[in-house]
């Protein structure tokens, strides 16, 4: 397999970890964030621009991608690399989030059946053809099907989910069979630490080789998210990349890293961009506020990404006012950067083994609080 991942260090007084993945692709320096390409496309936004902003990898849904356009034509077109001219790389998610966000569908030892149809059939998703999209898709990493509960859920049916994901989670293993693509686990069990911790080793039993965890960011809040992770990572392999699922504010994604977890994604800094919302060091910017029409500064005076670099803040909150789509892709193209330069300043902070302070200075600077923001996955 062209996938493998080395622990460089850990932080001196934190979980935080430095770390390399390598694969036939290049290497990726962890802890990193994977903006969300759902559809095999950032909203607005050609890959050329994301990848200046220092992406080498994005998030795709095989469940979306699955109902359209189907993965045999993905497939027909060279795999999702081509079809969408990305030649970094891919992870794909199975669909389990948006798979168990559905209000109609029913969940089978065999599978999840949906109350739809597509192409006069209902659609049905199991471990085993959630794999095969998967692999007809062609991403570099891929993840098993599991079952995500929502927040809160009872411990007995948290533990009845747990159980078949890990069953699920065997299954994907037997089924998958592209040694290019790195198979990971999802280790659920809601806010329970011995579901969590059952979870975590039945599924490290599988040596593959990433472990993802997911069933955060869906409505727990960042304490609860601290706490679960507290007796979560303790039971994650140490030599393998750990992938924290759905989790994207900036105050979100330092707690991660802290607890130890090296991946993150979300769809937040592209949403948010997509209604005016701006990241900066200082906090958040809605870019629609009258305030703005008149200002000549650049969105973030402490940017130097393609957007801060050539428009202002006046010109953004024009193109928001008038509907026109280059703002979407003025304010995303500048969300990504920002997170990107975050996760190197994290990684610059683990090396030099003073990660906490650096947590402390840019929280202290960045103001968490914006009511009329809500916080989505």
């Amino acid at each position: 397999m062209s996938f493998a991942f080395k622990l460089l260090k850990t932080d001196a007084r934190s979980g935080a970890r430095l770390g390399v993945i390598t694969t036939a692709k290049g290497e990726i320096p962890t802890p990193l964030f994977m903006p969300v390409a759902t559809q095999g496309a950032i909203k607005a936004v050609e890959p050329e621009r994301i990848a200046e902003t220092g992406v080498r990898i994005l998030l795709a849904n095989a469940y979306h991608l699955h109902l359209k356009p189907g993965e045999d034509i993905v497939a027909s077109q060279g795999g999702l690399h081509r079809f969408m001219n990305w030649p970094h790389l891919i992870i794909t998610d199975s669909g389990g989030y948006q798979v168990f966000s559905l209000p109609k569908r029913e969940i089978e030892e065999e599978g999840v059946r949906f109350q739809f149809e597509q192409f006069g059939k209902p659609v049905v998703l199991s471990p085993e053809s959630s794999i095969a999209i998967q692999e007809k898709l062609g991403a570099d990493i891929i993840m098993a099907f599991d079952e995500c509960v929502a927040f809160p859920t009872p411990h007995a049916y948290a533990k009845q989910a747990m159980e078949r994901t890990v069953r699920w989670a065997r299954r994907c293993a037997a089924a998958h069979t592209r040694p290019d693509q790195a198979l990971f686990p999802i280790v659920q069990g809601s806010t329970y630490a011995d579901l969590r911790k059952d979870c975590a080793e039945a599924l490290a039993e599988l040596d593959l080789p990433g472990i993802a965890v997911g069933g955060l960011s869906v409505g727990e809040g960042l304490d609860v998210m601290r706490e679960v992770l507290s007796y979560t990572v303790p039971h994650l392999p140490r030599d393998k990349p750990r992938y924290l699922m759905g989790v994207g504010l900036p105050e979100d994604i330092l707690a991660a890293v802290e607890a130890g977890m090296d991946m993150s994604d979300c769809i937040i800094p592209t949403k948010y961009a997509r209604s005016g919302m701006l990241f900066t060091a200082v906090g958040r910017l809605r870019i629609t506020r009258p305030n703005y029409r008149r200002d000549k500064y650049p969105p973030d005076t402490d940017c130097p990404c393609y957007t801060c670099q050539h428009y202002t803040r006046a010109y953004l909150h024009h193109l928001f006012q008038a509907d026109e789509i280059l703002g979407d892709t003025l304010a995303t193209i500048h969300n990504v950067h920002f997170y990107q330069r975050l996760m190197e300043r994290i990684r610059q902070a683990i090396a030099e083994d003073r990660f906490l302070e650096f947590k402390r200075e840019f929280l202290q600077g960045y103001q968490r609080e914006d009511k009329k923001t809500k916080n989505v996955r």
